[in-house]
This record gives structure tokens, C-alpha cells and sequence, in this order.
């Protein structure tokens, strides 16, 4: 493997805590797919160097939660002013039986394609486009897209064995699978894809796609059980909106977290994507126990769901990650506009709060609910933190180099800036990315993927939709 020299940085930042979330640079020395060194350094001899003048370095983000099909769903009419509910049966549930391996395929690698160009390596993709008699093997394409792309792949193996009656007015594509057939499955992903090493290239998860609907208690124990028994992590939604709430106190008489403890579906190997609606019983367990969250914030925008309590869980002990969700409830789904949206709306929820003095409030408040090296530590060593990936996520010596490299002289956006160690952040927009590097490689060079033809990709995008529509109408 070729070594590398990243040199003359305008700015780093580290993904670390504290003093340690930057560094003064300006340099980077990668050797073998490792960071070596980091510091005022010198070329050694055979040493390829990179010139990152006006550039700002950031580990590469870490992304724990998506829907990668949904990648061809972006703006649907029917569900674009929905809530969560209604929003499912308009657009994802409509949409499922159109898919075949051809369009699965081309929606898995625009999403990846997307998250790449905005600095991200790794991807949780939590993926439940599965049903009996399926003739596609949606995983498999999945793991295939990623490494054509050079990509860190996390397969959230997604499911159920329970349907609402939301689902099962829709096609043949929403049939239950049996509980057999899910852990059958697991068992077989995990054998031949699940790699349990810090820096590890491809993992499953075992991710029934929502606790309180998507499978029976002792389901779920089960799931819990076989999950631990072969060394793998489990995700899910949850609380999303308060009909999270008030569905499990109907059905199990107590708040969506709690049902998870009963069903042993909370600790350290534990994270759930959403997580906006909570009580205070329930932060204060998420921390006890170490239950991380995959914060999604322009999704729970965009469906009015609200604003996950990010601040409180980080202060209770909760392991905080950044997803992006799927593009069908966010529209950009890349992660520099989900960590610029993540820094303004926990800002927005402090000043919510806020009370004037004259009624016995603290006055103006919010403005540090989030600075910008909180959210870079959150969307990288976070999302490492949450996956059991510790080789990555952080910039420091002899951690895994996945580097994302941003050029803030291509844009009048981030002219200016006093601070431009915060640009890719703040400023938001889409820096330039100089480059992208996982383990080493150059996966983005210049702002492009080698080899990619943006404008054929942009076509076979636009042809696919008018197949999708087509065949969810029944044209």
C-alpha cells in the first residue's frame, strides 16, 4: 500500500473529546492504511505527498442509520407533507413490491455514491426489504455495491414477523417472514459476512425493524439471545413520535424503552435510531445502560416528528451517533447536511426552552447546546462507539485513516470564516471534498468517484422513478 503525506492543513479536527478534538496539524502521515503521525512533519523518501492548503480534515463520518433503497423515493408527492404513519403507507409501503435486483441495486449505490461525495465511509444500513419467496437477495447486493465502492459496510439485518393492518392491505412485497426463516438468515449473513475485527470492512447486525410491532416478545428475547450467542450488535427504530408512546402503553402498559428492558433489548451493544420521544425515566435508563441512538434530525424534521433530547441523553450517559435515514423522509440524505442540521436544532431545542426572567425563567439560552466539535465527535467516534468499530472514527496515531479532506477554496460559502476548522459544519452547503480516504485509500478524489459517470448515473436514476411509478400505479 502506498504511503501518504497529507500536508499544510487549514484546520483539524479529531472526532475526540475535550482539549483533544483538534489538532494543530498541519500534517498527517499515513502509513500501511494507519495514521503514523500527526505534527509538523518532513517527506521521507518514496512518500507520496498531498497538498491540503485551505483544506479542513475531519475523521470520515461514521453513518448509523439509513434506508438505502429509499434512495429512489426522494419527494414523493403523496407523502412529502405526512407524518410518520401516514407517510409509511404513501411512500416506502408503496413503493416496496416495485423494486427488483436492478433498481435495488442502482437506489444501494446512489445512496452510497451520495454519502461518499459528502466525506462518509461507513455505513449502517438498516435494510428491511425482505418477504418469503423474495427472487433478490437484497444483502447480498448491498455488501456488493460497498465494496465495489471501496465503502465500510454495516448490514442491519431489518425484518419482521408481525404485520399491522397498515401493511397488510399492501402487496405480496409485505408478507411476514417466520421467525425460522429470520434467525436462519442471520445465522447464514453472519457466517459469511460478519467480521468481528476494530476496523472491520463488513458486519451484521440482528435489527427487526421496530420492537413493539415488527415481532413478538419472546421473539425479540430470542433475537436478543441469538444475537449476543454470535458476538453481533442489535439496532431498531424507536419513539419516534408519540404514537410510539401511545401504542406500547396500550399494548404492554408501560413506555416504549422500558418494553425494550423487558424484552432485554437494551445495554452497550444496543442503539436505536430516533429516540424523540422520551420521559425522563427513560433517559435516565438509556444512560444506566450504556443504549446508544442514532440521532436523525433532518428526518425527524422533515415528518414533524420533533427534536431528539440529544443534550439530555449525552449528559444521562447515552452514546450519541448521527444518521442520515432514508432518503424517502429526508431528501438530502448525505452527512454534511445532517450534522449542520444537528448542530442548529439542538441549538433550536435549548432555545425553546428558554423562559424570560420575569417568569422565573434563566433568559436567553441554546447558543452552546452543540458546538461544532460536539457534533463531528458525534457523526464520527460516535457512530464508531455504537458499531464496535474503535479503529475508526477518530484522527490519532495508529488509528484506521479514514480521512475526509475538504477544500474550502472552491466556494464563496466558506469565505471568511475566522475559524475554518468549523466550515464543513456551520457554513453547511457541500465543501469540496478534496478527498476521501478509508483505510488509506482513495475512494473520492477531487470531488468525484474514479470511473463514476455522473450524468449516465443521473439517467438511469430519472428511469427507474418512471418505472417505479408505473408499476405502483399499476400503468
Amino acid at each position: 500500500m502506498n504511503n501518504l503525506l497529507i500536508r499544510n492543513a487549514a484546520g483539524i479536527l479529531t472526532g475526540l473529546r475535550g482539549a483533544d478534538a483538534r489538532h494543530a496539524g498541519p500534517d498527517i502521515r499515513i502509513t500501511d492504511g494507519r495514521i503514523a503521525a500527526m505534527g509538523s512533519l518532513v517527506p521521507v523518501p518514496g512518500e507520496r505527498t498531498l497538498d491540503a492548503t485551505d483544506c479542513v480534515i475531519y475523521p470520515a463520518w461514521v453513518n448509523t442509520h439509513h434506508h438505502l433503497f429509499q434512495a429512489l423515493l426522494k419527494g414523493d408527492p403523496l407523502g412529502i407533507n405526512a407524518t410518520l404513519t401516514p407517510w409509511l403507507a404513501a411512500t416506502p409501503y408503496r413503493f416496496r413490491a416495485a423494486f427488483d435486483a436492478k433498481l435495488f441495486r442502482l437506489a444501494a449505490r446512489i445512496g452510497m455514491i451520495e454519502l461518499a461525495l459528502s466525506g462518509c465511509a461507513t455505513v449502517a444500513d438498516h435494510n428491511y426489504l425482505y418477504y418469503p419467496g423474495q427472487d433478490f437477495d437484497t444483502s447480498a447486493i448491498l455488501f456488493e455495491e460497498a465494496e465495489k465502492l471501496g465503502l465500510r459496510f454495516v448490514l442491519c439485518r431489518g425484518g419482521a414477523t408481525l404485520t399491522r393492518q397498515l401493511e397488510s392491505e399492501l402487496p405480496q412485497a409485505m408478507r411476514a417472514e417466520t421467525f425460522d426463516g429470520y434467525l436462519a438468515d442471520i445465522e447464514r449473513l453472519a457466517a459469511r459476512y460478519h467480521d468481528p475485527a476494530p476496523d472491520a470492512m463488513r458486519r451484521i447486525v440482528v435489527a427487526p425493524t421496530t420492537p413493539p410491532y415488527s415481532m413478538r416478545p419472546q421473539e425479540l428475547r430470542e433475537c436478543a439471545s441469538v444475537a449476543r450467542r454470535l458476538g453481533l450488535r442489535l439496532h431498531s427504530h424507536l419513539s419516534e413520535t408519540v404514537g410510539y408512546q401511545d401504542s406500547v402503553q396500550s399494548m404492554h402498559k408501560m413506555s416504549p424503552v422500558r418494553f425494550c428492558e423487558s424484552v432485554d433489548w437494551v445495554g452497550e451493544d444496543v442503539w436505536f435510531a430516533h429516540m424523540v420521544k422520551l420521559d425522563a425515566d427513560e433517559i435516565a435508563l438509556m444512560g444506566q445502560t450504556r443504549t446508544g441512538i442514532a440521532h436523525c434530525p433532518q428526518s425527524n424534521g422533515r415528518l414533524g416528528s420533533g427534536i431528539a433530547p440529544v443534550r439530555a441523553l449525552e449528559n444521562a450517559g447515552v452514546p450519541i451517533s448521527i444518521g442520515v435515514d432514508g432518503a424517502a423522509s429526508n431528501e438530502a440524505a448525505d452527512m454534511i447536511s445532517e450534522v449542520h442540521a444537528a448542530w442548529l436544532m439542538q441549538r433550536a431545542k435549548g432555545g425553546e426552552a428558554a423562559r424570560p426572567i420575569y417568569l422565573y425563567g434563566h433568559g436567553e439560552a441554546g447558543a452552546d447546546a452543540a458546538t461544532v466539535e460536539d457534533v463531528v465527535r458525534w457523526g464520527t467516534a460516535g457512530g464508531a462507539a455504537v458499531l464496535g468499530l474503535p479503529a475508526i472514527g477518530t484522527l490519532a496515531p495508529g488509528q484506521a485513516a479514514d480521512i475526509a479532506i475538504y477544500d474550502l477554496s472552491r466556494d464563496p460559502r466558506y469565505f471568511g470564516l475566522h475559524d475554518p476548522a468549523i466550515g464543513p459544519v456551520a457554513s453547511g452547503g457541500a465543501a469540496h471534498l478534496r478527498a476521501l480516504l478509508i483505510g488509506g485509500r482513495e475512494i473520492v478524489i477531487n470531488g468525484a468517484v474514479p470511473g463514476l459517470d455522473m450524468r449516465e448515473l443521473a439517467a438511469e436514476a430519472r428511469d427507474a422513478v418512471r418505472t417505479m411509478l408505473a408499476r405502483a400505479d399499476g400503468r
